[in-house]
């Protein structure tokens, strides 16, 4: 088992055809995460994205968009271990581990939120998934 342990979701409401030119922008990849090199395991289009994870921190992470009703659910997924050493002492190891998976959590959502957003946009409160165009 790794270290850091992400896995979020957060349901889109908007067409998953839409999905892949935003999860697919290597652009945005980097603003989600500056920190790390993202190599693309295995591109998925609309329903995500798999990637090996290197810089500080080693191992896989995934953008998973699963239909469902009249829009998506967005799974994210970090599975890592940090490059740097990790402190011995029992306590002082939980608490580091701890605090690089909230960071990494909070990044998480950052992203889910943006997609969301950018994909949401102009969506009436309750209304119907939007069936639009990317910005």
């Amino acid at each position: 088992m790794t270290s850091i342990q992400v896995a979020d979701e957060a349901f889109v409401a908007a067409a998953p055809s839409l999905a892949g030119a935003v999860v697919g922008d290597r652009a945005r990849w980097r603003r989600w995460w500056p920190d790390l090199t993202l190599e693309v395991a295995e591109d998925r289009g609309d329903e995500g994205v798999r990637w090996r994870v290197s810089g500080p921190l080693t191992g896989t992470m995934e953008i998973w968009n699963e239909k469902c009703m009249d829009g998506f659910v967005l799974h994210y997924y970090l599975h890592a271990e940090p490059v740097a050493p990790l402190p011995t002492e029992p306590d002082a190891w939980l608490a580091e581990v701890a605090e690089l998976n909230r960071l990494r959590r909070v990044a998480g959502k950052v992203m889910a939120f943006e997609v969301k957003q950018l994909l949401e946009a102009g969506r009436e409160i309750g209304g119907p998934a939007t069936a639009g165009s990317v910005a």
